[in-house]
């Protein structure tokens, strides 16, 4: 497909009804959309496949949805800092925020650097941005040990007092997702929690009653990662 044809693809889709639904169900406002679930993008996304020229002319089109499929073409390998800099400050909800940080940024080669200067950001979706990418990092890097993540702890207490709730979410996130990579981490996430919630704010007492239960639950997944050592197995996915 052709950019103008990906285009009339898109205002063929419009529904104005779901803009307004998106936004009252799932608190997603958003300039120039068209009203088209992500679902639908995902199926468009993967007929076209990965194009970079292409996914940076739908970006630069200014159209939402546009924008979503952009996250959903471009190749993690070619990312650059400037194009993630120039992305980060255009996210103006959770969902589109997270689209880009789990489809690319937490695939790029610059990962952890912008997980470490994004969560010291002022800016209520630059931050979830640096959360989003260390929660979706956790699940995508099998293979890297306990160390790593441990460094993470730290920054997740230090911005537990945020009370914006796409923030505090993202770090809860972030927290639960440390927990499951393996049983170690699973209890130093709870200990974790655990100190979290002696902080004097509610955000902070949300983020570690929610995690502690979800990461004591007997339904937890633990992912064994890196499975090397966690099963004595080469893990071959």
């Amino acid at each position: 497909m052709s950019y103008s044809e990906i285009i009339k693809c898109l205002y063929d889709l419009q529904d104005a009804e779901k803009v307004i639904f998106k936004e009252k169900k799932f608190g997603i406002k958003s300039n120039n959309s068209l009203g088209i679930y992500h679902k639908d993008l995902k199926i468009i996304a993967k007929d076209i496949g990965q194009d970079n020229e292409l996914a940076l002319q739908l970006f630069d089109s200014g159209i939402y949805e546009g924008r979503l499929l952009c996250s959903k073409m471009f190749n993690p390998k070619d990312i650059t800092e400037q194009l993630m800099e120039k992305w980060v400050k255009t996210f103006e909800n959770w969902e589109i925020c997270d689209s880009f940080c789990m489809g690319l940024f937490s695939k790029s080669e610059f990962a952890l650097v912008k997980i470490l200067e994004w969560t010291k950001r002022d800016s209520e979706f630059e931050k979830r941005a640096g959360f989003a990418i260390l929660a979706s990092y956790c699940m995508a890097n099998k293979k890297s040990e306990n160390k790593l993540f441990e460094q993470f702890f730290p920054i997740i207490k230090r911005e537990a007092n945020d009370k914006r709730l796409y923030v505090k979410k993202a770090v809860n996130w972030a927290l639960r997702n440390i927990g499951k990579r393996n049983i170690d981490l699973n209890i130093k996430a709870i200990e974790t929690a655990n100190e979290i919630l002696k902080f004097d704010s509610k955000s902070a007492q949300w983020i570690a009653k929610d995690a502690i239960r979800k990461l004591e639950s007997e339904n937890v997944n633990i992912l064994d990662y890196p499975r090397e050592i966690y099963r004595n197995t080469v893990d071959k996915s």
